[in-house]
């Protein structure tokens, strides 16, 4: 396959974009002090709290092993806190601290900023129908 024919394939194009998004939040994020991944962990906190580290993983693209580290650094900045035992089960459910809330909130408007940008070119109805095509495209993958 010659280098201009990647153009055409809907895998590299899709690549191409998430390496230019991810560059661009991890360099806003970084005025947060936060992480793209460590962003990620405190917006899915944000809108589903208690979540435990194997699910918090799974829904970030992380392993266990990762977000527990990274849960572990976000305890230590205040920005999230965990019960030193599990209510029930094994799992310690997160939470967002206040401190946690408030850095999501200004990280939040910079990468909604950043979406913005990437999707200018659309209106909202072709951001529809490119929602719908992304998720059938994830969906066909995954079986």
């Amino acid at each position: 396959m010659r280098q201009e024919d990647l153009g055409r394939l809907v895998g590299y194009q899709l690549k191409r974009v998430q390496a230019a998004l991810r560059a661009a939040m991890d360099d806003t994020l970084r005025a947060h002090r936060l992480t793209t991944p460590q962003y990620v962990c405190l917006e899915l906190l944000g809108q589903r709290p208690g979540l435990s580290n194997a699910e918090l993983a799974r829904d970030a693209f992380v392993t266990r092993q990762s977000m527990n580290a990274m849960l572990q650094n976000l305890q230590d900045a205040g920005l999230v806190e965990r019960p030193a035992s599990a209510p029930h089960g094994r799992a310690l459910p997160t939470r967002l601290t206040p401190l946690g809330a408030s850095r999501l909130a200004a990280a939040r408007a910079d990468v909604l900023a950043i979406e913005r940008r990437m999707t200018s070119a659309l209106d909202e109805a072709q951001t529809r129908i490119l929602l719908a095509q992304l998720d059938s495209m994830a969906t066909a993958l995954s079986g």
